[in-house]
C-alpha cells in the first residue's frame, strides 16, 4: 500500500502559485472570458482519441456537485474492479473521474486534528478521514476535482513520477489557457503561484492502481480554508484562478464563473491525455455500472 499527497462523515474510526507572476501577465487572460461572451460549447473537447494510446474511460461530471462520500465509493468500487481485471490479465483501460464536490473537509491518513480550527462536534461541513496521503483540505463548489484510477504498471511504477505528472497537468493547464506560470515547491506536493497554493494533490496507490487525485481552485470560495491549516502548511496561503485574474474583492458574474470552469475543464482533460498519453473515452455513471 502506498499513500501520499498534500493532504467520510466521521465514524468511530474516521473523522472531512506566484512564481514569476505579475498582474500584467494576465491581461490577455482577462480578455478571453468577458462577461458578454459566454463559453462556446462547440470548442469543448468531446473526444480525445488516439488508437495508439492507452484507453482511459472518463466519467465527466465537472459541472455537477457530487457528495464526497458518493465519489469516494465510486472510486473504491472501480479500484476493486481494476484488481479483478489485473488478476485475469484483462486490464485494458484506465479511468478518470472529473467533478465538483459539495462543501466538505477531508483528512489524509496522517492528518492531525489540531490542523482544524473548529470543534469537531460543530464542524462547518461534513468531515471525512480517508486513506489518501496528506493532510486536511477543503473541497467545494468552484473547485474542479480529478480522480485518476490508473494502473501504473502501464505507465511508470513510480509514485514520485506520478505525483510530478499530476502537477505537470495543472502547470500546463494554467500556462496554456491563462498564461499563468505556476510552479512546484521543493519538498511539498501541489502547484503554487509564488507562496499561494492553487491546487492540492493527495493520492493512494495499492497494487500500483491509483485513486484519489487532484483539486484545482477555479472559482471556489476560499473562506472555508480559513477554518483549517490547508495541507498542514502554516506559512503559506491558498488562492484560486478567479482571485488571480480578478482580485480577491471582485464579485464576478455567473457567466464569468461558468466560463472559467469550462475553460479549466477543457484544458485539464487535454493536458491529462497528453501527460499520461491516454485516449479518453467518455462514459456515464450508467455505462460504468456505478
Amino acid at each position: 500500500m502506498f499513500s501520499t499527497g498534500s493532504c467520510s462523515l466521521l465514524t468511530p474510526s474516521s473523522y472531512k502559485i506566484k512564481s514569476n507572476y505579475s498582474p500584467s501577465s494576465l491581461s490577455s487572460s482577462r480578455a478571453i472570458c468577458p462577461e458578454t461572451v459566454p463559453f462556446d460549447d462547440s470548442r469543448r473537447i468531446i473526444h480525445v482519441t488516439d488508437a495508439s494510446k492507452r484507453r482511459c474511460e472518463c466519467l465527466n461530471m465537472y459541472k455537477e456537485l457530487i457528495p464526497y462520500k458518493q465519489a469516494w465509493e465510486w472510486q473504491k468500487s472501480l479500484v476493486q474492479r481494476r484488481y479483478s481485471l489485473i488478476e485475469k490479465e484483462e486490464d485494458t483501460s484506465d479511468i478518470v473521474i472529473v467533478l465538483q464536490h459539495q462543501s466538505v473537509y477531508t483528512l489524509g491518513t496522517g492528518s492531525l486534528e489540531e490542523h482544524m480550527n473548529f470543534d469537531m462536534d460543530s464542524a462547518p461541513f461534513e468531515v471525512y478521514r480517508t486513506e489518501r496521503g496528506g493532510e486536511v483540505t477543503y473541497h467545494g463548489p468552484g473547485q474542479i476535482v480529478v480522480y485518476p484510477i490508473l494502473s501504473l504498471r502501464h505507465h511508470q511504477m513510480d509514485l514520485h513520477w506520478y505525483l510530478r505528472s499530476l502537477e505537470e497537468v495543472i502547470i500546463r493547464t494554467l500556462s496554456s489557457s491563462f498564461s499563468i506560470k505556476a510552479s512546484r515547491i521543493e519538498g511539498l506536493t501541489g502547484v503554487w503561484i509564488g507562496n499561494e497554493k492553487i491546487a492540492a494533490i493527495g493520492i493512494r496507490a495499492s497494487r500500483w492502481v491509483t485513486y484519489h487525485g487532484l483539486a484545482v481552485n477555479v472559482t471556489a470560495d476560499l473562506n472555508p480554508f480559513k477554518h483549517i491549516v490547508p495541507c498542514g502548511i502554516k506559512d503559506k496561503e491558498v488562492t484560486s484562478l478567479k482571485q488571480l485574474l480578478y482580485g480577491p474583492e471582485t464579485d464576478t458574474s455567473e457567466v464569468i464563473d461558468s466560463t472559467l470552469i469550462d475553460m479549466v475543464y477543457e484544458s485539464l482533460i487535454r493536458e491529462f491525455s497528453e501527460v499520461f498519453q491516454v485516449s479518453l473515452d467518455f462514459k456515464s455513471v450508467t455505462d460504468l455500472n456505478l
